[in-house]
Formats: C-alpha cells, structure tokens, sequence
C-alpha cells in the first residue's frame, strides 16, 4: 500500500498501516519529511515500511492513499502521475476535506476505483472516520475500503458534509480562542488543556489537538474561514504564524505547543504546579448552600474524613440535603465508587444546621449558593463576622469574579474561588482561583484540600469565565447562531462534533445538559466584562428560557422534549 503526503494525515495513517502489518511505502516531496519520519521508525520496521521521494516506487500497490495539502491543482497532478505509474485496478482513495471527491474521481481517470476517507481529526487508532464514495465508485472499490477501515482499527461514522462543515468551524474557533488565550498568559499550556480535558470531558486539550491537527494545517483553515466570512473569531491566534514560520508544526514535527518524543508523545507537559506558601491545616469544613453543588461537595469532603457541616437557609432543606447526601452515597456503594464502611463514615462526619454560626469553629467555608452577585455578596458579610480569624473562604462560582463576590467579608487575603464541576462526587476538576490578595498560604491550604480530595486542579486568574467558561460559551454561542440559517440541523451538528471530534456531548446536547437558563445567565455576565461579539446572549436561548425551555431538568431543551 502507499501513502502520498506524509503531513498529519499521511503520516498517521502510514502507522497505522504499519501497525497492522502491511507493507507500505510512504512518498513525500519534502526531504525534511522523510528525514524526520526515518528517524522515529525503528530498525524492525525497515522491512515493512519504504519512505521515499520517488513516487513511481507505487507501481506495485494495490490501494493508494492520496493525503497531499488541500490545493486542487495539486491533488489532479498527483492523481494524474498515479495513472500513469499504478496498475488499472490499484483502488486510489484520497483524504480529500475541501475539493470535491467527484471531480478528484474523473480527474483520476479511474473513477470507479476511487474513494474518500473523511478525517475531522488525525487517524488514532478508535478514532472517528468516514468512508465516502461517489456515484461512480464500484462496489469492489467501497468492499476494499471498507475492510481496510476494519484492519486500521478505525471507527466509521456517517457525517453530513454541511454539517461536517459547521464543526470544523465550530471547534477550530474554540482552538484559536484557547491558543490566543495561551499567548497573551490568560493561563498556562497545561492548564488549558487540562482544564477543557476534565471540566469537559474531551479526548484533548485544545492545544493538544492543535498539534494533533497539525498547527500549520489548523492556520490554514482558520485563513480560509476568515476570508470566506470575514468573521474576527476565525483571524489565527499570532501564535500560530509564529510557530509556523519556526517550523513547529505540532506532533507530526516534533514540536508544537508541546515537544515530542519519537513515538509522538509530549515530554514536556507538566506532571503538577508548584505552589508556594505552606498549606495550613483543614480539620473542619462548612459547606454554604443545600442545591445539588453543595450537597456534592459535602458528600465528598466527608468521604475524604473531615468532618462538615452543611448549612442550609432553614433546618428543613438542611435535613432533606443529608438524606440525599445518604442516598447519592448509597448509589455510589451499588456502583462500587464506595464502600459500606466509607459511606457510613462519611455519613457519621456530616452535619446539617440553618444557623451561620455553625461556620465559626471551621477551617474551611466554602460558599455555594446560586449564581447571583447580590445573594453572594450578602452571604459573605454574613460569613466574614461568622468565620473564625484565619479561616478560608472560598466561593465555588462559575461565572463571577471571586472579588466580587467576597469582598463584603473583608477578608480579602483569605478568600479563593474553588469551582467544582458538577456532579462534583465524579468530576475531577477543580479550577482554583487566586484573587489579587490571596495569599501564598491561604492558596496552598485550598491547594491541599483539592488533593485531599483527589481532585485535579488548574490555576487562574480572577477573571469572568475562568478558563472552561471563557473558552466554551463562545463556542455554544456560536452553535446557536448556525441555527439562525435555514435547514440546519440541531442533531446533525451534535452528531458530526462527537463522531468527528470525539466529544462526548455536541454543542446543543450539553446546552441542554447546563441548562439554557444557566447558560443564558452565564453568557450574559461574560458579555458584561468583555463585551465581545461572542460573549453575546443568543436572542435564540432569551426566547427558549422566556418561554419556559430548561433544558435537560425540565425535558423541554434543544435536544429533549416530551
């Protein structure tokens, strides 16, 4: 077999050709290429795999893989040379995501031998691909294809082309906006990555993926996307260009955002953040709040062994949050997640009270009502005369500044933003905030905690959205105004982001999984600190939640109903 171009797709699918135990010659005009692939293959391979400037070293194979830049004019030359040298019935099959697979068929002058495989993202072994033909490809051609999808270990999946389109958008928008936060020190690499890896469930970080993509590739999709609509979202982060023009085009170079070994893995990504100041002992924890974030996080501060008290705004609401603190323990114990033991400790540790002065004799109070500036700050003035001298305060908003919300405590040094995700007993994250008069100690106390109870953390500043909500409503936004255009489809869209992409949810399942209302909430306050044309509420989601529309928690979303 043989692959022509040996960039991000070429190169990957040449591994996993090899990988299966196919003879394969990899062919790419670029010495460079070839130098640095012959460097990471090893001594064994040399039998299996050829890599060579020479294109009539193909005049033997049977399927052809046509992986080359997507430039038209050189796809038919390529295409052209191939009738030349490969026998009548070599099956030629090209990658082609821009030009049409039909023309590139007739071009090839073997039009019933050809076909497309469709990549949103690099070949991985699972990963997502999509086997495509025309109306002239043979039924010989599509059996050949489809077996050879099987023995690459990849995944086939069905993707509407226009739908295909507005993901490609959709998420290198999101990769520009995360790349561009990176340079202007937003956040560090790895907590961008980590951040959107745990908080959203996704197979990469967007950095990560960049330089999966490929970052040269990633530039010239976004040039493109920006000359055809004009749209600032879509300018390339000045990054990019840079670490293109330095020849840093990801992993299929060596070096990226991150840098690479020879069998393509980060060796520089960083395994914890160093936090300075010594942490300060934490034998007792309030938790403020009796919604399901706040009975989450009781669950698991009490399952980690230190004693908490819930306080809820009356005895009722505290005593019905322990009992489902109980139950959502009890499923755990049914899913293996707990023992028995762990959940009667943990159960013997909580307390529930509806008096503030239960806070008075603890180490840690963590705020977590609703999301409104001015229930939050009237807690805190409650919680500063409550708490005892050096305790920590921290608040567990997602889309406020941590400043805001605690400053009537007047314990300014003491106070940080600890944002859970939730179902907070699963999720892992934990985005800590660090305000401009948090201390060194009082941030490695909170550092301390989030360990104690096996979370991950990611620092940031405090600013609207963190580093997961700053990252990802503008891109929900986005999807919402695809909607604005006749025809498009709300499950199309969600279907060609996760099958492409590898997310678990698209873009309309998780506004439904938020909740519109919380999402409406959240892009109005990141569009009153930024102001940017992609914070702005969707008109769509402020008639949807005028009339009732929740999402998921009232089954009358975008994607649920009945």
């Amino acid at each position: 077999m043989g692959v022509i171009g040996l960039g991000t797709i070429g190169s990957a699918l040449l591994t996993l050709l090899r990988d299966a135990s196919r003879e394969v010659i990899g062919v790419d005009h670029d010495p460079s290429v070839l130098a640095r692939l012959s460097g990471r293959l090893e001594a064994a391979d040399a039998e299996s795999v050829t890599l060579t400037g020479d294109l009539g070293r193909l005049s033997r194979a049977d399927l052809v893989v046509e992986a080359v830049g997507e430039d038209e004019a050189v796809k038919t030359e390529v295409l052209r040379r191939l009738r030349t040298v490969c026998r009548e019935e070599t099956v030629v099959v090209s990658t082609t995501a821009s030009v049409p697979l039909i023309r590139l068929a007739a071009l090839s002058g073997r039009p019933g031998n050809t076909m497309g495989l469709r990549f949103l993202t690099p070949p991985r072994p699972g990963g997502p691909v999509e086997a495509v033909r025309t109306t002239l490809t043979s039924q010989h051609t599509a059996t050949v294809v489809d077996r050879l999808v099987g023995e690459l270990g990849l995944t086939p999946v069905k993707v509407d082309t226009r739908c295909a389109a507005d993901a490609t958008a959709l998420v290198h928008a999101y990769l520009n906006r995360a790349a561009a936060l990176y340079e202007r020190g937003g956040a560090s690499r790895d907590g961008i990555d980590t951040a959107m890896r745990l908080g959203c469930g996704l197979p990469f970080g967007p950095l990560e993926l960049l330089d999966r993509i490929g970052i040269d590739s990633a530039l010239a999709t976004l040039t493109d996307l920006h000359r055809r609509t004009g749209d600032a979202s879509f300018l390339p982060a000045g990054m990019l260009g840079k670490l293109v023009g330095q020849g840093h085009l990801g992993r299929k170079s060596g070096r990226g955002f991150y840098a690479y070994d020879d069998s393509g893995r980060p060796v520089d990504a960083e395994e914890s953040v160093a936090v300075p100041g010594t942490a300060a002992g934490v034998d007792r924890v309030a938790v403020v709040g009796s919604g399901t974030m706040a009975r989450g996080i009781a669950e698991i501060t009490s399952v980690a062994g230190i004693p908490t008290v819930l306080v809820a705004r009356s005895q009722e609401k505290a005593a019905r949050s322990l009992a489902k603190i109980g139950e959502s323990l009890s499923r755990g114990v049914l899913r293996g997640r707990v023992t028995p033991a762990t959940r009667a400790a943990a159960l013997d540790l909580l307390d529930g009270s509806d008096d503030i002065r239960a806070v008075s004799d603890c180490d840690l109070v963590i705020e977590a009502v609703v999301e409104d500036l001015d229930v939050k700050r009237a807690l805190f003035a409650r919680l500063g005369a409550a708490c005892k001298p050096g305790a920590l305060l921290a608040t567990t908003t997602s889309s406020l500044s941590v400043t805001a919300c605690s400053e009537p405590a007047g314990h300014a040094s003491g106070v940080v933003g600890m944002h859970f995700f939730n179902p907070a007993p699963v999720m892992r994250l934990v985005e800590l905030v660090r305000t401009d008069d948090t201390t060194d100690e009082a941030l490695a106390t909170a550092q301390a905690v989030c360990e104690r109870l096996g979370k991950t953390t990611v620092h940031c500043r405090d600013r609207v959205g963190f580093i997961v909500n700053y990252l990802l409503f503008p891109y929900l936004g986005r999807a919402l105004t695809l909607l604005d255009r006749d025809g498009a489809s709300v499950e199309g869209i969600d279907t060609a982001v996760e099958q492409g992409f590898g997310h678990p949810m698209g873009p309309f399942a998780l506004l439904d999984a938020i909740g519109l209302d919380v999402s409406l909430a959240i892009q109005r306050e990141l569009h009153a600190e930024f102001g940017e044309p992609d914070f702005a509420p969707s008109p769509l989601l402020e008639l949807l939640v005028s009339g009732g529309w929740l999402g998921r928690k009232n089954r009358r979303g975008l994607r649920t109903a009945g």
